[in-house]
């Protein structure tokens, strides 16, 4: 059952914040997931998206996902790492409310996904579309990710931030220069539900 909501939104990025980034030894790597038998969730990433929904909150997920323009995996194989994502979310009763994704790279094998896009993070077309398609509050709404360019995308769109991970000091002044300081830096998302239900910020 869905939460009630007044148009507040938390943005999630995927890899990195719902599912762990895998190490792509035979490419020298670190990315997503490129076999439905390499996805799997995050501790606590199932309970987090229940807390936040019973929160009142519309979960969006929000994604760039080059692998396929990459030629690192197939359509429908991303197609069933989306399944397997949404089925073991739902094993904990946690579900989204939408999902976006940008399917472009500027240096895409695949012809048709090389473009110039407004969608790929850090630009914030993504979050801007779901704002407009579900009538979503983008000032009282969050951005959780765990790159710098999550950050400027909810920036851009006018949502507030928090980075997933370490803030290391070689990106501080990056932090500060791009438009990409955060309002809190946590440790996983579980810890990130806590921040934005504390109302500290």
């Amino acid at each position: 059952m869905k939460a009630k909501s007044n148009g507040k939104a938390v943005f999630l990025d995927r890899d990195g914040v719902i599912n762990p980034l895998i190490y792509h030894r035979e490419h020298g790597i670190i990315d997503s997931p490129f076999t439905v038998e390499q996805y799997r969730l995050l501790p606590r990433a199932a309970e987090a998206v229940k807390k936040l929904r019973k929160m009142g909150y519309r979960l969006v997920l929000v994604s760039n996902q080059p692998g396929i323009a990459k030629g690192h995996l197939t359509r429908n194989i991303f197609a069933k790492i989306q399944e397997k994502m949404e089925s073991e979310l739902a094993r904990g009763d946690a579900y989204l409310d939408a999902q976006y994704y940008c399917f472009h790279h500027p240096e895409a094998v695949v012809p048709e996904m090389r473009v110039a896009c407004d969608c790929r993070k850090p630009s914030p077309g993504m979050l801007l579309k779901a704002a407009r398609e579900m009538g979503l509050d983008l000032p009282h709404s969050w951005m959780v990710g765990d790159g710098l360019t999550d950050i400027q995308a909810g920036k851009s769109a006018g949502t507030r931030t928090i980075l997933i991970g370490r803030m290391k000091c070689e990106l501080c002044h990056r932090c500060t220069e791009e438009n990409a300081r955060p309002e809190a830096v946590c440790a996983d998302l579980f810890e990130a539900v806590n921040i934005i239900k504390s109302g500290e910020l």
